[in-house]
């Protein structure tokens, strides 16, 4: 279904759509009334209006977010909290071959939805592998992992994540709180996210997941939606 969706002939008018958007948000416009707007002249389904809207944000977000991004090289020895779910799920649906897309401020994202229910995946462990590798290749300090309490399956998780680290002789903290980004907004660490709303209020971040495929998963499919 997506590869129609976002096949090579449908970006054109996805990059438009997140240039239109963006521009009303950069305006003022309420976000549901102006991603109809911009969905409805385009003809777009939920799924691409989903994807417009992950990609888009107005010229003042893009310039902030900007000027907060690190480059992954300044996370050597740095203490790094992750968006637990935000990082992993990005992950695993590139190393599933789901489709993984940037948008206006660099940032990878995907189009997967939690709905109150975390269900492990295939490439759940290997994607928790991964992202922990890659952190101990970069030299990343102090690791804290913070999952959604109120999501069913958080505290399996958690434990999962736990046994690999200790597995690996990771030393991470894996934490459960009701509201993620509360905590993340106000981490003095560097944060690990690609949440816009986290994006938009915290002190520092960098695009974990987005450096990851971006260095071990080269064959993932990236949709650059950017204006």
């Amino acid at each position: 279904m997506d590869a129609k969706l976002f096949a090579e002939e449908k970006i054109p008018a996805l990059r438009l759509a997140v240039a239109d958007y963006s521009l009303l948000l950069t305006k003022g416009y309420a976000e549901k009334s102006s991603l109809k707007l911009v969905g409805d002249r385009f003809t777009l389904t939920e799924r691409q209006r989903l994807a417009v809207m992950r990609c888009s944000c107005s010229d003042e977000h893009k310039t902030s977010r900007k000027n907060r991004r690190l480059d992954i090289k300044d996370i050597a020895k740095q203490a790094i909290t992750l968006d637990g779910y935000n990082v992993l799920i990005t992950i695993e649906a590139a190393m599933s071959g789901g489709m993984i897309f940037k948008g206006r401020d660099g940032s990878c994202r995907d189009l997967a939805s939690i709905h109150g229910t975390y269900r492990k995946v295939t490439e759940t462990i290997p994607a928790v592998e991964l992202i922990g590798g890659f952190l101990q290749e970069i030299g990343a300090g102090k690791t804290i992992w913070l999952l959604d309490s109120p999501v069913s399956n958080s505290g399996r998780l958690k434990t999962l994540i736990r046994e690999i680290a200790e597995k690996n002789g990771w030393s991470w903290e894996v934490n459960l709180v009701i509201n993620p980004d509360a905590v993340l907004i106000k981490a003095d660490s560097i944060v690990a996210s690609s949440d816009s709303v986290i994006l938009d209020g915290c002190s520092r971040w960098v695009d974990l997941a987005g450096e990851i495929i971006k260095a071990k998963l080269p064959a993932s499919k990236i949709i650059d939606l950017r204006d």
